[in-house]
């Protein structure tokens, strides 16, 4: 099956085309980047020399569908909305790894993101792609709203004991840490060298736009309003997430209790690896593959629940969920693509 990439020379399409370049049934169909247009794909990122030697494309959306069976776009927030529209009329399925469909209200989406909404009729159609949870419902999806990468590992670390209604979900306390190609390849000086080395940053306190985002798939699951406390760092690593979420339990439960739920809960779902009590992972223990790792700890003192959830942003926290949503789609086993080893040290 032939896979086009809109938005080719960021970091999320980049990582696409390392995954789809070991996927046995896709391949790289056309990249688009209209700003670099015409370009060979190796003069933005010389490591695909004599790998992917094919030249970057304009958006022409009758040759896209003439030539692709399924389109990923890895675009910025406020572009997909213009152009799933004119995918999805020509009836090619749409993988989208920004925010445009993630959320169904379009006040809530203007209210965060700055842009205007999606058209009510497509947003509609938008299946929330969160592959452990919603695998039924994008299986027979055209549009997947791909999640972000705060939003993946936030809400696989809580939903199953929210969803065993063991904790109070007025409590959640959220402290998330992200590597610094979570901010994309534009240059910044937020990202410059010299200012994020050998330094951690607090960003978008209270205001970042995942917030809605998380709080929307916890109501969802769980039938009734969630608010977070979402505190987001910036540190010095390149690739890497890792929440530590804090939610207070209602019951006495002790941590080899609540590791039997989570492994239960996650028992059919081989990219989410729960760890034995006493240990929690790491980000260089998931770097460059589709895992998601949760260590848990419940506290007798405070009768708290800390729980930490560790993703490679641009693989399970975007391209690498994005390709196991093209595995669903498909029919195809989850996995397919995505056995990568993660990369260590």
């Amino acid at each position: 099956m032939r896979a086009a990439i809109i938005g080719g020379t960021g970091y999320g399409a980049i990582e696409l085309i390392r995954l789809i370049n070991n996927h046995p049934y896709l391949e790289v169909g056309s990249v688009v980047s209209n700003s670099q247009a015409g370009n060979n794909f190796s003069e933005s990122y010389p490591h695909l020399t004599d790998i992917i030697n094919q030249p970057l494309e304009s958006f022409d959306v009758n040759r896209l569908s003439e030539q692709n069976e399924l389109v990923f776009l890895a675009t910025p927030s406020g572009v997909s909305s213009k152009l799933v529209p004119q995918l999805m009329d020509k009836g090619i399925k749409v993988i989208d790894l920004s925010g445009d469909f993630r959320l169904r209200s379009q006040n809530e989406y203007e209210t965060w993101y700055k842009h205007s909404a999606p058209e009510e009729k497509y947003l509609s159609q938008a299946v929330y792609g969160l592959s452990e949870i919603y695998a039924e419902e994008i299986k027979g999806a055209a549009l997947i709203a791909n999640p972000g990468c705060y939003p993946t590992a936030t809400s696989l670390g809580l939903l199953p004991i929210l969803k065993a209604n063991l904790a109070d979900s007025k409590s959640i306390i959220i402290d998330a840490k992200s590597g610094v190609s979570g901010a994309g390849r534009g240059l910044s000086l937020t990202s410059h060298y010299a200012e994020i080395n050998e330094n951690v940053r607090a960003y978008k306190l209270g205001a970042h736009q995942h917030i809605p985002e998380i709080e929307q798939v916890l109501k969802d699951e769980i039938g009734r309003m969630v608010t977070i406390s979402f505190t987001t760092h910036l540190v010095p690593m390149t690739r890497g997430i890792m929440i530590t979420a804090y939610v207070n339990l209602l019951g006495k439960i002790s941590t080899s209790e609540v590791n039997d739920l989570y492994k239960q809960f996650y028992e059919n779902h081989p990219f989410v690896r729960i760890r034995p009590d006493g240990s929690y992972p790491s980000t260089k223990e998931v770097s460059g593959s589709n895992y998601c790792d949760i260590g848990l700890h419940v506290d007798p003192r405070t009768n708290r629940l800390t729980i930490v959830s560790v993703i490679d942003n641009l693989v399970k926290g975007a391209a690498g969920q994005a390709i196991q949503n093209a595995n669903l789609i498909n029919d195809w086993d989850v996995r397919t693509g995505l056995n990568s080893i993660p990369m260590y040290p």
